[in-house]
């Protein structure tokens, strides 16, 4: 009779690690999805390409170097904005390692700045100081879409960071990307104005001063000179 039970807790455990597996597996699956969805549809075989050297192991390093389990690599929540009339959905967050030095190498630069974009939107503040840093200053729309959030962003030094990418070549990429989402565009004014009054008030007494608040009012700045332009090329063509 005990081998008997034996047996059977035998097989009850193998039935439990299946079924383990074949959940980590449909998150897995669910996971590869969700990041498609955030790139455009051109781009599809480069971020194949970027998915198969992304570890999918759900004990994560946090900042402090303990690690923790975590569900999903993904936040359910996404930033939904428009690319070129194609919807993206961003996440707000996402929680993998990073990936294997040697792997990363092996990307071209294409698929090197979809890694480096889809970093932007990391759970740890340090690495989205650092992939910033490691785009290649391409002004691809898709780069601009992940690079938009960062004018929200709470931590001060990845702002002041972001400041260097919006350039005189690069700014009417953002004046595109903002009218084409004028709602997002506003929701990220606010937030960048919460964090300032949350965090920075302190610092800069008027929001003004703020590295963030002079960040967007360069891109305000240029979508009210590009519409003067096309109001009096309207007006001369009269």
């Amino acid at each position: 009779m005990l081998i008997k039970d034996q047996i059977k807790r035998f097989y009850s455990l193998l039935k439990s690690a299946n079924l383990l597996d074949w959940r980590n597996e449909l998150q897995i699956r669910k996971e590869k999805k969700a990041i498609g969805h955030a790139f455009p549809s051109s781009l599809r075989q480069d971020v194949e390409c970027v998915i198969n050297i992304l570890p999918f192991n759900r004990h994560i390093k946090h900042q402090d170097g303990n690690e923790i389990k975590v569900n999903s690599l993904i936040h359910q929540g996404k930033l939904v904005v428009s690319l070129n009339k194609e919807i993206l959905k961003i996440p707000e967050r996402i929680y993998f390692n990073i990936p294997p030095e040697d792997k990363e190498k092996e990307l071209t630069d294409l698929q090197k700045d979809i890694l480096n974009c889809l970093y932007l939107k990391h759970h740890n503040g340090f690495v989205r100081q650092k992939r910033l840093k490691l785009l290649s200053g391409k002004n691809d729309d898709f780069v601009v879409a992940f690079k938009f959030d960062l004018l929200g962003d709470y931590v001060i030094e990845i702002v002041e960071d972001l400041q260097k990418h919006i350039t005189r070549d690069s700014i009417d990429s953002f004046v595109k990307f903002a009218t084409e989402n004028e709602k997002y565009f506003s929701r990220t004014e606010s937030r960048m104005t919460s964090f300032w009054s949350a965090h920075y008030r302190w610092k800069f007494e008027k929001l003004k001063y703020y590295i963030g608040k002079q960040n967007i009012d360069e891109i305000k700045k240029r979508i009210a000179e590009l519409h003067k332009q096309k109001q009096d090329a309207i007006s001369n063509a009269l």
